[in-house]
């Protein structure tokens, strides 16, 4: 068997990669009758060079490799039949501008794993860039904090040569008095949590929360429950919830009553109801005036969100009166942070645990007997078909060709 790791294609460049240097060292060890190959990139976070310095071989042409493994969506071009590829297809919500990528990987017979319908047997994803993305979000929303109040001024994520860097930033926070919602229960919500706690700021109760007052900075952390509630009055629950979005509405108006930022961690659904909408921002009672979206959905469950910012630019004001956008100091427009690409900005330490994952977590599946159907369950076409748990998008590739479905 031969496996090769590609190099990143889509623009905006994409620095990371799924294995390093010596992650590579590590899987050749383990698996010494594998042969591994990495593309030649010049834009990797980990050069050529250092590959090449521990006896990793670099070539251009991979088209004698069994598996391909990058991050993000391969070129349509550059795809090569009957190959096993791994990566974030970014097709299991039938979005439009990959169409045509799922399409021509069924008429080339590829094997499509999607990292991100990779579960253990108990449902639960087991590799991602999450966390990361919820650590340099988190960051970035006390980046917008210090601009909006001019009381302390943080050097950009995408300016740090690591995290150990932007945790000698966070010593540069000043924070007034204020109240954070944080929202959000996996990696996302985890990696928030985790810098939260890095810079000391007090967590209390969805109750002390709401009802008394502090002379610090304080959060609360919420579940879907907690700002979600029956529309019938009867009493609920996340697997109700998530069973049943359509018969709840957002219960969230009573947290931003209170609260100043909002770091938005969630997942949401199709048919969930929306957090808070335009007339609810519209309101003399709604406070937040900081937003950190770091799930940025474009006009959707968090209103402030109406585009995604930039690594270079990320924050940009919403204006709740006009509905437009606006200066972000402004004292009564929403400030708001909004970059969809987070991980990106440390490319070198989110690379190296998502790495991790991979090799504790997938490659054994991969290459082994997939005892517990890890790789089958992530499988999202495999000989010119779509998997039978994938079959919902059969009209989402249909156009002149039938494409039958296993």
């Amino acid at each position: 068997m031969k496996i090769g790791i590609l190099r990143e294609g889509k623009t905006p460049p994409d620095k990371r990669v799924v294995l390093s240097p010596k992650q590579c060292v590590q899987f050749t060890q383990q698996y010494p009758d594998i042969d591994l190959v990495v593309q030649p990139s010049s834009i990797r976070c980990f050069s050529d060079d250092q590959y090449l310095s521990v006896g990793i071989n670099m070539e251009e042409d991979l088209s004698d490799c069994d598996i391909l493994m990058g991050v993000k969506e391969v070129a349509i071009n550059d795809l090569i039949p009957e190959k096993t590829y791994l990566y974030f297809s970014h097709t299991i919500k039938e979005q439009h501008y990959n169409r045509e990528l799922l399409k021509r990987m069924l008429e080339l017979n590829i094997r499509m794993v999607d990292y991100e319908v990779l579960t253990d047997i108990n449902g639960k994803r087991i590799i991602g860039f999450g966390r990361y993305a919820g650590i340099i979000g988190c960051y970035n929303g006390f980046l917008a904090i210090g601009k909006r109040t001019r009381t302390y001024d943080l050097k950009p994520a995408y300016m740090c040569s690591d995290r150990k860097e932007i945790e000698l930033e966070l010593k540069k926070i000043i924070l007034p008095k204020m109240k954070i919602i944080v929202t959000g229960a996996g990696r996302v919500g985890s990696g928030v949590i985790e810098l939260i706690n890095l810079i000391g700021i007090k967590q209390v109760s969805k109750d002390e929360f709401l009802n008394k007052n502090f002379d610090q900075a304080v959060f609360v952390h919420l579940n879907t429950i907690d700002y979600n509630r029956r529309i019938d009055g009867k009493e609920g629950s996340e697997s109700d919830f998530f069973s049943n979005p359509k018969s709840y509405k957002s219960d969230f108006m009573k947290f931003a009553k209170q609260a100043d930022f909002f770091i938005a961690g969630h997942y949401h659904a199709a048919d969930s109801p929306f957090l808070f909408t335009r007339d609810d921002a519209k309101s003399k009672d709604f406070k937040i005036r900081t937003v950190a979206d770091i799930s940025c959905d474009i006009d959707g469950p968090v209103a402030s969100t109406i585009r995604c910012s930039s690594i270079t630019n990320p924050i940009y004001g919403y204006n709740p009166d006009t509905e437009t956008e606006d200066d972000y100091r402004k004292q009564n427009v929403i400030t708001v942070m909004a970059v969809d690409n987070l991980p990106c900005e440390l490319p070198k330490d989110a690379s190296i645990s998502f790495g991790q994952n991979l090799l504790e977590h997938v490659i054994p599946n991969l290459i082994g007997d997939d005892l517990h159907s890890v790789i089958e369950r992530a499988t999202i076409c495999e000989n010119g078909k779509l998997k039978n748990s994938y079959r919902y998008l059969e009209s989402y590739v249909m156009n002149d060709d039938d494409f039958l479905t296993t």
